[in-house]
């Protein structure tokens, strides 16, 4: 999260009269199409009546009733005191105190007055690592109205890091005392080396006293320390608050609140949408659970497998992976319980090569033959990986490259708006957003279909997915052809034809998804590399 401006951090303006009312979004829902047209290979328009089960409002699409806010780092910190105003109300402790207590219970109010009235205030405070307020302070402390700081003028004391004797000792409710200096790279060190905000700890060996908000005010004495620090106590609350998360866009500041916690798509201000409970890129109709392993697998396991299935062999008796580095075909296994000799070109047993009996060019030579099948057989569930990693990757690389027509689309609408009006010529636009939808749910109905297992739904969602696999390719190959005023009427309806065809092909694979969902008819495997493929 960057880009905001570090006074907004601050809690100096954080009144009620401040407090301005959150912008209210909701995800675009995709336009109802009571019929559509699709190009056939004659580039006619065939009209197709839809199902009046398919336009019910139950398969309208998934964010259209799903409330969130999009909060700037101002709210998000006015929302902070609200939830530590709202606590304090019960408990009636100083703000800062209040604070550090939600740190420790990451922000839950349940639990932490769950905990409140079940435990001793001893203990409770204990936990929090705080320093009981209601107790009365060992004489060389004071709690000031606004802090627990201690400021001591004494100069017998000797400074606890830097054990040097000093006249402006400070310390924290537990008693340690250290210089003013020592405080101010102690805590600059926690907060820029370390990335520490709400669990900053006394620095004396042992006491876990944390730092409070006031007390850090004071210690710091840097404008710079204190405006990281206040960026990351507000990190930690977004990060702690199961209703909120940041916009993961680069540059962008802002996050967004919801009221439950689900994995729904949210879009930002700044025009990026995220699913809300993973933080990736929206990604139906994969879950956020297949797409954390789809994206751990391929981190790991695309170029190695493309490698292997390249380069190298399996022992037709143990299966170990080999490698050929040298001209000669006589491989021997290095597995030592193995030590397997074989023929590199046949995977047959070396031992008869050379003889007036055996040849590499025998096909159906049985005991070759039979080394061929299992090393097709282990093979299987590689290339079934590959098979839809390379689909993946290729609906991710088109998606990127159509973006590339927003920018030639913009010039042709700027070129045709001289004899045209702005309505004749904004299909182009929304033509070239259905196809970017398009692709990213293609991309993503490969990482679903890759854990599912095979069953007739399943041939269902493959029928939908290549129907709209077609239909996408059809209206890219026609937005990348030259459009010109003379060509105008004809690609126009030949485009928005398309275009609706397109949007319908999605409904209609992600309705059937969601549907199999509710329904329980889809059976996922949980690493599809560890069972055999059965086509």
């Amino acid at each position: 999260m960057n880009g905001a401006d570090p006074a907004d951090y601050s809690d100096e303006d954080h009144g009620d009269a401040d407090r301005s009312p959150h912008r209210s979004c909701s995800g675009s829902p995709s336009p109802s199409i009571n019929s559509m047209c699709t190009d056939s290979d004659e580039d006619t328009c065939t009209e197709i009546v839809l199902l009046e089960q398919e336009s019910s409002p139950s398969n309208a699409e998934p964010e259209e009733d799903f409330k969130y806010e999009v909060l700037s780092v101002k709210q998000i910190v006015q929302h902070q005191w609200h939830v530590i105003d709202e606590v304090n109300s019960v408990l009636n402790l100083p703000p800062q105190i209040t604070r550090c207590i939600l740190n420790h219970y990451k922000w839950d109010k349940e639990k932490l007055f769950e905990e409140y009235f079940e435990i001793s205030p001893e203990e409770f405070f204990q936990c929090a690592h705080l320093v009981n307020p209601f107790t009365l302070p060992p004489p060389h402390v004071s709690f000031g109205s606004s802090s627990s700081l201690d400021l001591v003028q004494d100069p017998q004391n000797m400074c606890g890091i830097c054990c040097c004797l000093s006249d402006d000792l400070r310390g924290l409710a537990c008693g340690h005392r250290f210089c003013a200096e020592c405080w101010k790279h102690y805590l600059a060190s926690k907060t820029f080396s370390e990335g520490l905000g709400h669990n900053i700890a006394c620095p004396a060996e042992g006491c876990d006293i944390v730092v409070d908000y006031v007390s850090f005010l004071i210690l710091a004495d840097n404008s710079e320390v204190i405006a990281r620090y206040q960026q990351l106590i507000t990190n930690t609350f977004v990060e702690c608050n199961p209703l909120l998360r940041w916009c993961p866009a680069p540059s962008c500041c802002c996050a967004i609140q919801v009221s439950s916690p689900e994995a729904r798509p949210v879009r930002c201000k700044c025009g990026h949408q995220f699913c809300f409970g993973c933080g990736e890129n929206w990604h139906e109709p994969a879950s956020c659970c297949l797409l954390k392993q789809w994206l751990k697998k391929c981190r790991e396991d695309s170029e190695t497998s493309n490698w292997i299935a390249q380069n190298t062999k399996e022992c037709p008796k143990c299966n170990v992976t080999i490698e050929k580095d040298g001209g000669c075909n006589h491989m021997v296994c290095k597995n030592p319980n193995c030590r397997y000799d074989f023929c590199w070109v046949c995977l047959g047993s070396w031992e008869p090569h050379g003889s007036s009996w055996y040849s590499c060019n025998r096909f159906d030579e049985e005991e070759a033959k039979k080394a061929r099948l299992a090393q097709q057989l282990y093979r299987s569930t590689m290339a079934r990986y590959l098979h839809y990693y390379n689909r993946y990757m290729n609906h991710m690389q088109s998606g990127r490259l159509e973006h590339n027509i927003y920018a030639q689309v913009q010039a042709k609408i700027k070129a045709m708006r001289e004899t045209m009006t702005w309505f004749e010529v904004q299909f182009l636009e929304e033509s070239v957003e259905v196809l970017c939808q398009c692709r990213v749910t293609l991309m993503y109905s490969y990482v679903f279909a890759y854990y599912l297992r095979n069953n007739n739904q399943k041939i269902i969602f493959e029928e939908n997915q290549r129907d709209l696999e077609s239909a996408t390719e059809k209206i890219s190959e026609c937005l990348e052809r030259e459009i010109t005023a003379l060509t105008f009427q004809t690609v126009r309806q030949k485009v928005l034809d398309l275009s609706h065809y397109c949007e319908r092909r999605r409904t209609v694979l992600l309705c059937h998804v969601r549907e199999g969902y509710e329904k329980d008819w889809w059976d996922f495997t949980a690493d599809p590399a560890t069972e055999p493929v059965i086509e």
